[in-house]
């Protein structure tokens, strides 16, 4: 059965040039200038440096449209804007902690030199004798180290792996024999499967000392405590003082936890922040710059104008001249649009930038974090009458300069809550509050979340425990329990 029925659906739709707009304005520095390089090579009608060349004709521009009339006219499609905004075309950079885009120069991203850590560490297998299965079974483990130095998967899973793979069939005590030659490598703690084992490994390599001794009884066969910081059961259990405890302590927190980190050839990424704007105090008034990158002088091509002049003065018009005018036409509009939107980016990058700073021009005057006012996207949108989505693109992908270090831009917003006047204020301030309560408690009874709320409430705060809790953990602060030191 067939049944009729009206669907009713609003969609906003954006032209291709809005699109690319939007695309430029949220791009960081240095990956607009990739950008700006990539068209630059793609249209031979837009050329950087100061402009020399005379402007086209207006008669020229009559001509045109009328020559075009008998001309295919291709028209782009408005596109959803649900689809241009779908997870697929978010760009790479903006999935990156330091927010630039993949495609950036090669030159610009050093790297270190030497060979990889996984062949650091068979280079170093070359000195220890072993059969040729021992070596099969040595290099599968090798390959099984993870970035931070240690192997995840079970000796069981190993063991088959091993059997499907290698076509080499093994017990799995013969894989735990090898296993402990390739934990003999550097850095020491290599190849362990958990953090409890990392540790013990290291310690075990140590001069061996009271305090190394304890440590290594403690992590064998009290890890658990020792993480959740029972002391006091430690204490009765080995029947210790509290000082040999913090000796044993003192030598557990000396390791690494992550031995692979530690490798220098390990070919990591060294990634660089460009900012965008810069913000100075000049005789006690704030002053804003828009990074001179972000400005580059476009024109276009004389070449091309006088291409265009040419065909205008020909008495005779052929096909072909045509179809080169229609082409040359295209060049063109696209080299003044793209000139045009480099001017939009400036304008709204250094207008939003500039709402922004006054917004928060008590905490850019003294760099107290305290003094940061309560800001979401829509009062910067609604004081500078643009969308959102805009202010968006420059808070999250923009970095500034300022007296008191380089800032990603979307660290000055934040919601806001009442204290006890009955006034805004930010969470950054009162995350900041609660970070020095916790940096001035005493590290052998640290406060509770009840106690810190209650300590906020004192100071004009009045915000429930569960909040304290979760501002603790935006802070990337532990609980109570794991702050206790000895």
């Amino acid at each position: 059965m067939l049944k009729q029925h009206l669907q009713f659906k609003l969609s906003q739709k954006l032209s291709p040039q809005q699109i690319q707009l939007m695309k430029l304005i949220q791009l960081p520095t240095q990956a607009f200038e990739q950008r700006l390089k990539q068209e630059l090579e793609e249209n031979p009608a837009l050329e950087g440096g100061k402009e020399e060349s005379d402007s086209i004709d207006d008669d020229f521009a009559d001509t045109y449209e009328n020559d075009e009339q008998d001309s295919e006219v291709i028209s782009a499609e408005d596109i959803n804007i649900d689809d241009y905004l779908s997870d697929d075309e978010i760009p790479d950079y903006r999935t990156k902690a330091n927010n630039y885009s993949a495609d950036d120069e090669e030159k610009n991203v050093p790297y270190a030199a030497g060979t990889s850590f996984n062949q650091y560490l068979l280079n170093q297998l070359n000195t220890v004798y072993l059969n040729d299965q021992e070596w099969s079974i040595a290099e599968f483990l090798v390959g099984s180290v993870d970035e931070s130095g240690y192997i995840r998967r079970p000796i069981a899973d190993i063991t088959d792996d091993l059997a499907f793979t290698q076509n080499i069939y093994t017990e799995e005590e013969t894989i735990e024999k090898v296993l402990k030659l390739v934990q003999k490598l550097d850095p020491p703690g290599v190849a362990a499967r958990s953090l409890e084992e990392c540790l013990i490994i290291q310690l075990k390599r140590k001069e061996v000392t009271p305090s190394v001794e304890l440590a290594i009884t403690v992590l064998e066969k009290s890890f658990e405590q020792f993480t959740k910081k029972h002391y006091k059961k430690l204490i009765q259990k080995y029947n210790i003082t509290e000082e040999q405890l913090r000796d044993a302590i003192s030598e557990i927190e000396k390791l690494n936890p992550k031995p692979g980190g530690s490798y220098s050839g390990n070919n990591r990424m060294v990634e660089h922040v460009v900012p965008d704007f810069s913000i100075r105090i000049v005789d006690g008034e704030l002053e804003l710059t828009l990074n001179g990158r972000n400005a580059p002088e476009l024109h276009v091509s004389r070449e091309y104008n006088n291409m265009l002049k040419g065909y205008k003065d020909a008495k005779k018009k052929s096909k072909s001249q045509k179809d080169t005018v229609l082409f040359i036409k295209q060049k063109l509009d696209a080299a003044k649009w793209f000139i045009d939107a480099i001017r939009q980016r400036q304008q709204t990058l250094f207008i939003t930038m500039n709402s922004i700073m006054h917004y928060q021009s008590e905490y850019f005057l003294t760099g107290d974090e305290r003094n940061l006012r309560p800001m979401i996207l829509k009062d910067i949108a609604d004081e500078i009458e643009m969308d959102v989505s805009t202010v968006s693109r420059v808070a999250n992908s923009k970095y500034v300069d300022t007296p008191y270090g380089t800032k990603l831009i979307k660290e000055f917003f934040s919601e806001s809550m009442k204290n006890d006047q009955g006034e805004d204020v930010s969470t950054k301030e009162i995350k900041k509050i609660l970070e020095t309560v916790i940096g001035e408690e005493s590290k052998k009874k640290p406060l509770t979340d009840d106690k810190l709320a209650a300590i906020l409430k004192e100071k004009g705060y009045p915000i429930a425990r569960r909040t304290v809790a979760k501002y603790r953990e935006q802070l990337d602060i532990p609980v109570a329990r794991l702050r206790k030191q000895i």
